[in-house]
């Protein structure tokens, strides 16, 4: 008995631990972007680009160095070197014997030092300015990797409702057929019908069950797809409760849009930071024209002994270093930066009227599914109608089996139709968002 009671407590476990979670569209999207390893990845990207700050501002810092060593010689030029900097030299090292040939001496040294840039013609500024643009860039990036999520998670959601409703749609059918294989056999069995009737509607009987084996398939990949869309396990048990409705028309046409995407799409900001990082490093090109001031400052501690013997000094300059010969390299660099320049300002042109493409290819689909939406459903209507006078038909013996299956065909292919045009309006509806670059988990198009 205890046994019994813990299999069943097992088992209830097991099932409440693979029990579907309900997941609305606007859920999905935020899960995309909370959870998504893309999304991981772009936030370490803005904080390696903040990192890159920090290390562009050392440079206004004064660089310190430690340094100990030890050396020993009798080479008379060291050794008597090394007695004035220990301050341990005597009137008895002048003796000629011991200027000579002196006896070996050991120099243990500890040297601390500092240097600090005076003047770098704001390389280092400009060290700092690129940094920042860097941090500027991976935000934008980061924006775009979110909407990009969101999009994906749409469209992975979006498609796993299609797969479930065309299933719908195919056993639908498989229930009308049904009904139609008992109608044949029962006027088979009246004498009013032959074995063709009832053997075309078994083929067509089979061909619908095809048509459900495929669409429970389709059901199980989309629903593996809209959890790697969501940054999870592929077999995660998931309950849609988003319906595959059609979209409300919005307000705003392609030149609005076109000028909305212009001011919020991530990849224009990124072309406008790429312009200016461009003119920050032809400024920073140019400044190699200019010398560079430095200051320096050393003190150390020579010792004839590790402790002991010991004698102090310290050291302090300024200097100017100006390196003639990289002129011309200097000057080849600017020549480059120019032509990066340029570049970068062609490059945001050509992007931005990608964008205004976009905008229009997104507004003529949505469009599109929106008429063809239309015309789907009043399909349906048909089709469903037409398969009613075609069964009465074929009852009181005016129409065959073969009218009745054709149009019972018609009906399915209308139904598969109408999801089709529903989910291509909701994903054209999410792209629109996304090259008006308004795209968020919190978009209105999500719901």
């Amino acid at each position: 008995m205890k046994l019994h009671i813990g299999m069943a407590g097992f088992v209830c476990l097991l099932t409440a631990g693979l029990r579907a979670e309900p997941l609305s569209v606007r859920d999905a999207a935020r899960l995309a972007v909370r959870q998504h390893p893309a999304a991981e990845a772009a936030e370490a990207q803005v904080r390696g680009a903040g990192a890159r700050v920090d290390q562009a501002r050392s440079g206004y810092l004064p660089k310190l160095n430690y340094q100990e060593s030890w050396q020993a010689s009798n080479n008379p030029v060291f050794v008597f070197s090394t007695l004035l900097t220990q301050r341990r030299f005597t009137e008895a090292n002048f003796a000629v014997d011991s200027l000579n040939r002196p006896d070996a001496i050991n120099n243990f040294q500890s040297m601390v030092g500092a240097e600090q840039t005076l003047f770098d013609g704001g390389r280092t500024r400009r060290q700092v300015r690129t940094a920042e643009l860097g941090v500027g860039m991976a935000r934008e990036q980061k924006t775009l990797t979110e909407m990009d999520l969101v999009a994906g998670a749409a469209r992975a959601y979006y498609g796993a409702l299609l797969a479930e409703e065309a299933l719908r749609v195919a056993e639908a059918s498989r229930a009308s057929v049904e009904a139609d294989l008992k109608r044949a056999e029962s006027r088979r069995d009246a004498g009013v019908a032959t074995d063709a009737d009832v053997l075309s509607a078994r083929v067509h009987q089979a061909a619908v069950q095809e048509q459900i084996i495929l669409r429970r398939t389709e059901r199980d990949v989309a629903r593996a797809a809209l959890n790697e869309a969501l940054g999870r396990p592929l077999d995660t048990p998931v309950e849609l409760t988003s319906g595959l409705a059609p979209v409300t028309p919005s307000a705003g046409g392609d030149e609005q849009r076109a000028r909305a995407a212009l001011a919020s799409r991530p990849e224009v900001k990124q072309a406008g930071l790429s312009l200016e990082m461009s003119q920050t490093r032809k400024a920073s090109a140019r400044a190699e024209y200019l010398p560079q001031v430095t200051a320096r400052m050393a003190g150390e501690a020579n010792r004839g002994q590790f402790v002991k013997q010991y004698g102090g000094n310290w050291f302090a300059g300024v200097s100017l270093r100006w390196n003639i010969s990289s002129l011309y390299t200097a000057k080849a660099a600017v020549r480059e930066a120019v032509e990066a320049e340029r570049a970068s300002a062609a490059r945001k042109r050509q992007l931005e009227s990608g964008i205004a493409l976009q905008v229009r290819s997104a507004e003529a689909r949505l469009r599109a599914a929106r008429e063809r939406t239309a015309t789907a459903e009043a399909s349906i209507a048909e089709a469903a109608e037409s398969v009613r006078i075609t069964r009465d038909r074929y009852e009181n013996g005016l129409a065959t089996m073969t009218d009745l299956l054709r149009n019972e065909s018609a009906r399915l292919e209308a139904g598969l139709r109408r999801v089709m045009a529903v989910h291509d309006q909701r994903v054209a509806a999410v792209q629109l968002e996304l090259a008006s670059g308004t795209l968020t988990a919190d978009s209105e198009v999500l719901q």
